[in-house]
């Protein structure tokens, strides 16, 4: 289901491109997008001018990892193994 890959460590453009992707998956269904900006007090507009910030993109995998459903959801979908979106996170939060 999903491909195996080398371990390797993730950088800031592998972590942002699941960061978008994982934005983009919440946006595509108007129920987890309400759920997400319900929970996190994020506006719309803040959300789409924070697209690609490490902050926002942190807010996004946290929220997504909080539901193993929709985390397994995405991974699956994305071809993410979920490993990746916690290195991902990780490294947004260092950055913070």
């Amino acid at each position: 289901m999903f491909k195996k890959l080398k371990p390797k460590a993730l950088d800031r453009d592998g972590a942002e491109e699941i960061g978008v992707q994982a934005l983009t998956f919440l946006a595509a269904d108007d129920t987890r997008l309400a759920r997400f900006l319900s929970l996190t007090g994020i506006a719309p507009g803040d959300l789409i001018a924070g697209a690609r910030e490490a902050a926002m993109l942190a807010a996004v995998l946290e929220h997504l990892s909080s539901d193993e459903s929709s985390l397994l959801m995405f991974c699956a979908e994305q071809s993410v193994p979920p490993e990746h979106v916690a290195a991902a996170l990780a490294l947004f939060e260092k950055a913070m």
